[in-house]
Order: C-alpha cells, then sequence, then structure tokens
C-alpha cells in the first residue's frame, strides 16, 4: 500500500498582483488568467498584504509606486510571513540600477520593467511552479498517517 502525495489545490496555484493603474491592472489581470493562473488584485500595497497573508500565495506581481504602503514595504511584508515560500517580482517603471538594488534589498527574486514581456513573466511564474511541484514530489507525504506505511 502506497500514499499518493497531493497535488497543489487552486489556492496553491494563485497569483497575486497589485497595480494602482486601474487599466494596467485589468489588462494583467487578463492576460494572466488567459495562461492559466487564478489571479487575485489588490489596488495599493495595504490591501496586497492583507490580501495575500489570507491566500498564501505562490507568487505576487508588485507594483513598486503603490499607494498607503509602497512595493519595498510589501515585498519586506510578504517575504517576513512566508520566507522563500513566495516568489516575488517587481512590475514597476522604475529599472534604474537603484532601483533593482533597493528591489533585492527588500525581497524581490525579480524586477521586470514595465511594460514586460509576458512571456518573460509567464515562464518566471511556470518555472516556479514547476519547480516547486517537482520538490513537493520528491518528499515523502507524512502528514495524516502517511509516514512509515509499507505494505
Amino acid at each position: 500500500m502506497s500514499c499518493k502525495h497531493e497535488r497543489a489545490s487552486p489556492a496553491d496555484r494563485t497569483v497575486l498582483l497589485v497595480e494602482d493603474n486601474l487599466d494596467g491592472r485589468e489588462s494583467m489581470l487578463a492576460l494572466l488568467r488567459l495562461h492559466g493562473f487564478r489571479v487575485e488584485a489588490a489596488a495599493d500595497g495595504a490591501e496586497c498584504v492583507t490580501k495575500g497573508l489570507a491566500l498564501r500565495p505562490f507568487a505576487a506581481v508588485v507594483d513598486l509606486g503603490l499607494p498607503v504602503l509602497d512595493g519595498f514595504d510589501v515585498a519586506r511584508e510578504l517575504r517576513r510571513a512566508f520566507g522563500g515560500d513566495v516568489l516575488l517580482i517587481a512590475h514597476t517603471a522604475y529599472s534604474s540600477a537603484d532601483y533593482r538594488e533597493r528591489a533585492a534589498e527588500a525581497g524581490f527574486d525579480h524586477l521586470l520593467a514595465k511594460p514586460c514581456e509576458m512571456a518573460e513573466l509567464v515562464r518566471l511564474l511556470r518555472d516556479r511552479l514547476n519547480h516547486r511541484d517537482a520538490t513537493q514530489a520528491s518528499t515523502p507525504n507524512t502528514s495524516l498517517g502517511c509516514a512509515g506505511l509499507t505494505r
């Protein structure tokens, strides 16, 4: 008798998008959904952190110039809450070396300059899912009595 590994639930495949520009947010939301992602959106940094803590997304695509709480603070909060379990992508018009350095210090994994190539964003998201799924598949499931089953 063996124990099957549980597949990731839909919440495990959620991308959190935070963009204060309504047109930009709706466009990115639609494009990411067309590529098969479950996407939740926020209009400001505080809303993003609140939704992120509740949803526990596998990735967050974050504008840096946000009202209420800027993107750097959003990254710090999500990184503090989830460590390396969340992929953080800055999506911003600010792409100078200084901003790239600040983004890395805040905890972002990548910075994509607006307008980003959708193919690059999708590649980053899918690579993370593929890596995570491969890691989960190679890790024995010891929950719910699966540990030690040898029959």
